[in-house]
């Protein structure tokens, strides 16, 4: 099958990009940075979905496209985030129409239950503090699968791996603080997800018989923000006491975490945005019509753990 994967240099990109060669697709990777993937043995193109360009060129004959583009950082110009991702989506979502394209795959995230229910039937007071981050990969969804309507989208909770910016977060607050003092937030639940789960469902999807649905996947353990850093600390050999707090200070509370683990503002501030409530699956039955078995949180975080010891040491382990 013909495959055009953007992202491929992203975190789950080039590891989706591995698993497809193997299954013996012909895999186009797009890029806005060619050199980053020069020792790829996938054909490797240059293109922008923001500026459109090189996007019809690569969409030629492809079958199925990921589109895996996530962007939180600041842009020069003053543009947000929101609304150079709409951009994005829209110019890739026209092209890959245009050029007969069956199905688009994408990767978004999980929103809290309190939002399920639909925007439409929000409060007032619950539309202010919806995620930016979690709106733009919504409206993102609704961009693709309107163009192309045979596409599937995965909605994720926190994916556990070794690159992973949020569960790289987890670990060096771990690792650096020596009280974790846990915000409001710490007592929502979610479902934690191995990045293998998700790169076998994602790679499922390119020749699934499920059409134009949004699945909602996480792993087999339900815990909260709290318990994850406690298990994530365990596993590292590290004893941490906590301090849980009764307040939020998402702005504040991000800003300090980002210096704490050397990470951009930009990106912990919108993640942080999002814990509002429960993030999870609506059903467990995603895993199963893709056909993909689950590890456990604590294998995943052993798994992702001892990968980042192969490139940088860790405190403790």
């Amino acid at each position: 099958m013909e495959i055009l994967l953007t992202g491929a240099s992203g975190f789950v990109g080039s590891l989706l990009l591995d698993v497809l060669r193997r299954e013996g697709h012909d895999v186009r990777a797009l890029t806005r940075h060619p050199d980053r993937l020069s020792s790829s043995p996938a054909k490797v193109m240059r293109g922008d979905a923001v500026t459109g360009e090189g996007i019809e060129r690569a969409l030629e004959g492809v079958e199925v496209a990921y589109y895996l583009i996530h962007s939180m950082e600041a842009s020069p110009g003053g543009v947000s985030f929101m609304e150079r991702e709409r951009i994005a989506a829209g110019n890739f979502a026209a092209a890959a129409r245009a050029a007969g394209v069956r199905r688009i795959v994408y990767l978004g995230g999980l929103v809290p239950r309190w939002e399920q229910a639909g925007a439409q039937q929000l409060s007032r007071h619950a539309r202010a503090r919806r995620s930016r981050h979690l709106e733009s990969r919504e409206a993102v969804e609704r961009i693709l699968l309107d163009a192309v309507p045979d596409s599937l989208a995965l909605r994720s909770s926190i994916v556990i791996g070794a690159r992973s910016r949020s569960f790289r977060l987890l670990v060096r607050l771990v690792e650096r603080l020596p009280v974790l003092a846990l915000p409001a937030w710490q007592r929502y639940r979610t479902q934690p997800i191995d990045e293998r789960d998700v790169i076998a469902m994602l790679a499922a999807c390119a020749s699934s018989e499920i059409s134009g649905e949004v699945l909602e996947i996480g792993g087999p353990d339900v815990l909260s923000y709290g318990e994850m850093l406690e298990r994530i600390a365990e596993a590292m050999l590290i004893g941490r006491p906590a301090v849980r707090l009764g307040v939020n200070l998402t702005p504040l509370a991000g800003r300090v975490a980002a210096a704490i683990a050397a990470e951009d503002p930009e990106l912990v501030v919108p993640l942080m945005e999002g814990l509002q409530g429960d993030l999870l699956a609506r059903d467990d039955r995603a895993a199963e019509r893709l056909g993909v078995r689950l590890h456990s949180f604590d294998s995943a975080v052993e798994h992702a753990l001892a990968e980042w010891e192969r490139a940088e040491p860790l405190a403790a382990r």
